[in-house]
């Protein structure tokens, strides 16, 4: 099967070209980086010793700054390397003036790329983020002696059974994991299926806070702007979820006339279809890329720049989460809870299905199925003490995750 799976990526090498080039016109491939996922390096890694995180793109990346922050500060580490798969979340870590923390493209999963990629960087320890399984990677870790470690992990029911499908390869796989952290007890359940030997529960990584988010804020010219009206926001959303998020308005507009709805796209290249789509419903759309000085008659502000997000979340009293409207799973709301807003969602949770029945519980998050609802339960004064009780979670969560993350550390160097 692992032979197979290298000829699917060999023909997918043979015409990667052309989806680069693709990628790139979407704007979705750095074109001065592409090379990376070639495992054409483009830093130099030095000596001494070095820690690989991996993780998929801006969720996963932003999850693991706190440890990044600390190991910044730890003498006996030289290079910490971390690698991601998105443009966005190359754009977010430009944003952190780390000293010793560098960012490559991660590399196509295939022998010659992987291999390529071990020789040169020389990893003492590579800590991958959540669901990034990747079979040729993982075979030469193992091959290498290089200890893997599945941090902050997560499988749902639905990705577990894909998983299955192919259950000697997938068992295989995973047994290269030397120890799994799992972010939820229903992964838990599942990596034990995969009989991984050693699985810790901790909690999930992302309730813990980073001064990313602490320093970031917008320009007190927009805040004044915002604080003339009522507003609240929609954030991670999909397609047709920015009409029902239009629609929203509609019927708030009703009581209050005052009002801006932020919207942050999941994506932002799709601002240019979304405006049009607002303006055909009657309503004022302007971009957040715009600059615009004066917001009055402005009905829907939409970001649609990279890294912002928290920044609104901070002046948010009510946040409704995409993703759940569609059959897409939801989308991670921490971030907003954290900072003491009222977190709504659509029925389609199973992405963060534990996390919405913990903010449930602490009466932080609603689910709602009509812009009507939507609209009858916003309101707009934070819960300042709902975003401490997540916060206090968080902090916990991250020192037990440090602490095992420095026992991994202290007994791999050791050996070197």
């Amino acid at each position: 099967m692992f032979f197979l799976y290298q000829i699917i990526l060999t023909l997918i090498v043979l015409i990667s070209p052309i989806i680069i080039i693709i990628r790139i016109i979407k704007n979705k491939e750095d074109k001065n980086r592409f090379l990376e996922k070639f495992s054409i390096c483009s830093k130099e890694r030095g000596v001494g010793k070095l820690i690989w995180f991996h993780g998929a793109s801006v969720g996963e990346i932003l999850s693991i700054i706190p440890i990044i922050e600390k190991y910044e500060k730890e003498k006996s580490i030289n290079k910490i390397l971390i690698t991601s798969s998105t443009l966005s979340s190359s754009r977010v870590l430009k944003k952190f003036k780390f000293k010793k923390t560098i960012h490559q493209f991660y590399p196509i999963d295939h022998i010659l790329f992987t291999n390529k990629f071990l020789n040169y960087w020389k990893p003492n320890l590579a800590i991958f983020i959540e669901s990034e399984i990747w079979p040729c990677m993982f075979r030469l870790l193992e091959k290498n002696k290089i200890p893997l470690v599945l941090l902050n992990a997560r499988l749902t029911k639905k990705t577990f059974n894909r998983w299955m499908l192919l259950k000697n390869f997938t068992e295989s796989t995973f047994s290269k994991i030397a120890v799994a952290y799992p972010q939820n007890i229903e992964t838990k359940k599942f990596l034990k299926k995969l009989k991984i030997n050693k699985i810790n529960l901790i909690g999930n990584l992302k309730f813990a806070e980073n001064d990313y988010e602490r320093l970031n804020s917008i320009n007190n010219n927009l805040k004044s702007q915002f604080n003339k009206n009522k507003i609240w926001i929609a954030s991670s959303t999909h397609a047709n979820e920015e009409i029902f998020c239009a629609k929203t308005h509609i019927e708030l507009k009703k009581k209050y006339k005052n009002l801006i709805t932020i919207i942050i796209p999941r994506h932002v290249h799709r601002v240019k279809e979304i405006i049009p789509q607002i303006n055909d419903l009657g309503l004022k759309a302007v971009s957040h890329s715009s600059n615009i000085k004066n917001l009055k008659n402005v009905d829907i502000y939409i970001v649609d720049t990279f890294g912002e997000t928290k920044k609104f979340y901070k002046i948010g009293s009510s946040v409704f989460l995409g993703g759940s409207i569609i059959k897409r799973g939801g989308q991670n709301p921490l971030e907003a809870a954290r900072y003491g807003a009222k977190i709504f969602h659509g029925p389609n949770i199973d992405n963060f299905r534990d996390v919405y029945k913990l903010l449930a519980l602490l009466k932080i998050s609603k689910k709602i199925t009509s812009p009507k609802k939507l609209a009858s339960l916003i309101y707009f004064k934070k819960k300042r003490i709902a975003g401490k009780k997540i916060k206090k979670i968080g902090e916990r969560i991250l020192k037990k995750t440090v602490k095992e993350i420095d026992n991994l550390i202290i007994n791999e160097f050791k050996k070197t």
